[in-house]
């Protein structure tokens, strides 16, 4: 039995059910490694959020533990927001999985439709996907596959159209993409991974703020 705190929104009874579908390939544009970082304005307020108990966790004891193995797709929605620009950081530890070994964030969730980065200890890649009745792929990059059983650290930053993506401190992906203004901030896996988070920090632009 897994367990998250109450302040956290438990999406269609703590997951969101969804049949994976899978879209284009790769995500155009210059290299990486010619981006700039993107930064949001000064004083924007940060949030940061604690969990359950686990030994070893980075920030003491408390992470979250996700289990539900059942499902295509699993969410859990962090409060606050809705948020438009965001810079978003999460640890997180794959334990398990045989199909999916994975551990990601999702940002402008609203209305079952979201982004999520993802880092996945069972393949050799880091991607940006949007999901919008089916998951589909916008951006890729080649990894060495997060060890399985070790703390490694996702961060997402979005200001407007344009979304970077981090894994363990490297810039990996730059991509633009309009299609979601706005929404919440979460946490995602897929399948049968159990995955723990810990030190979700949100700093965020409120719609209308």
């Amino acid at each position: 039995m897994w367990r998250v705190k109450s302040a956290f929104s438990r999406i269609s009874g703590g997951i969101v059910l969804a049949a994976g579908l899978f879209g284009c390939e790769g995500g155009g544009g210059p290299p990486v490694e010619s981006a700039s970082e993107l930064k949001l304005a000064d004083g924007v307020p940060s949030t940061r959020f604690d969990f359950e108990d686990m030994a070893g966790a980075p920030s003491g004891q408390a992470v979250l533990v996700q289990r539900a193995v059942d499902n295509t797709f699993n969410v859990i929605v962090a409060p606050g927001g809705p948020y438009t620009d965001v810079d978003v950081s999460v640890r997180f530890k794959p334990i398990s999985g045989a199909e999916d070994a994975s551990g990601g964030i999702v940002f402008r969730f609203a209305d079952g439709r979201y982004y999520v980065i993802r880092a996945n200890a069972l393949e050799g890649n880091f991607r940006l996907y949007y999901y919008d009745h089916g998951r589909y792929q916008l951006a890729s990059a080649r990894v060495g596959p997060p060890s399985l059983g070790e703390w490694h650290v996702l961060r997402v930053v979005a200001i407007g159209d344009h979304i970077q993506g981090y894994l363990d401190g490297k810039l990996l992906l730059d991509h633009r993409d309009r299609r979601f203004r706005s929404g919440a901030v979460g946490v995602w896996t897929k399948a049968d991974s159990i995955t723990a988070f810990d030190d979700l920090t949100i700093r965020g632009v409120s719609v209308g703020g």
